[in-house]
């Protein structure tokens, strides 16, 4: 991958190497002469279960799916204390599809997405793989509400919310999933394996590879991680068609 000037000073700020590699054969990322920064793909994972689903969910086009959720009930909770559901944003054919683990009090409020600083850092780090959220990414979550005083999903919850993503995935037909932290992974894996172990392999769900990857938040309490994390999104490309 050809890296521009500006993706390059991303790249920097984030505290990520960026060199130019003589011959990338060994890694299989890109050809020779090609500026990289991130090590190899290890061997693939099995595939994992789909979680539960809605069959009446199953069947319904982006408007029909959207109304659903801006109307669910299933978890009292939270559609008790939400403002607004959070859908996704993004490109509704994208071969990307990143997924974090819910809303928080700012994406609560809007209505969107990853927005705030972590929203920054990720707008960032898809700058620097020459995407952006509105072109060729649509990003979601697991949980659509926001759980009260931000606290992690609850099982029943995400496996409630587990239907409209996965019509979701249906409907864009994504080539690859980055799941954002600990909590997306492990739901979408239904796994209790710590991060750490997830990544570095090339899982899969619905039958499209999935990588794990730290969740912008994290990045920010940890900017060590931010070169792991780019070895991620480099891992994640390799994946594309």
């Amino acid at each position: 991958m050809l890296l521009s000037v500006r993706q390059r000073r991303i790249l920097a700020d984030m505290g990520i190497p960026v060199w130019r590699s003589r011959d990338t054969s060994a890694t299989g990322i890109g050809p020779p002469g090609a500026e990289v920064s991130a090590a190899g793909v290890p061997a693939a994972a099995p595939e994992v279960g789909s979680g539960a689903q809605d069959s009446a969910v199953e069947t319904l086009d982006w408007e029909a799916l959207e109304a659903r959720v801006r109307g669910c009930q299933a978890c009292t909770e939270l559609a008790r204390e939400r403002t607004q559901t959070v859908f996704g944003v993004g490109d509704r054919r994208a071969r990307w599809l990143f997924i974090g683990e819910a809303p928080g009090a700012e994406e609560d409020r809007r209505g969107e997405p990853f927005v705030g600083r972590a929203g920054q850092l990720l707008d960032n780090m898809l700058l620097a793989l020459g995407l952006d959220r509105h072109h060729d990414v649509f990003i979601a979550n697991v949980l659509k509400c926001r759980p009260p005083g931000n606290r992690d999903p609850k099982p029943e919850e995400s496996a409630a919310c587990r239907g409209y993503l996965d019509r979701q995935i249906a409907l864009i037909q994504p080539e690859v999933i980055v799941a954002l932290g600990r909590i997306a992974a492990q739901s979408l894996l239904e796994s209790e394996e710590p991060l750490g172990r997830l990544r570095g392999s090339e899982h899969r769900y619905q039958g499209v590879p999935l990588v794990a990857t730290y969740h912008p938040a994290y990045l920010l309490r940890k900017p060590g991680d931010k070169a792991r994390a780019w070895q991620d999104l480099q891992r994640a490309r390799s994946c594309l068609a």
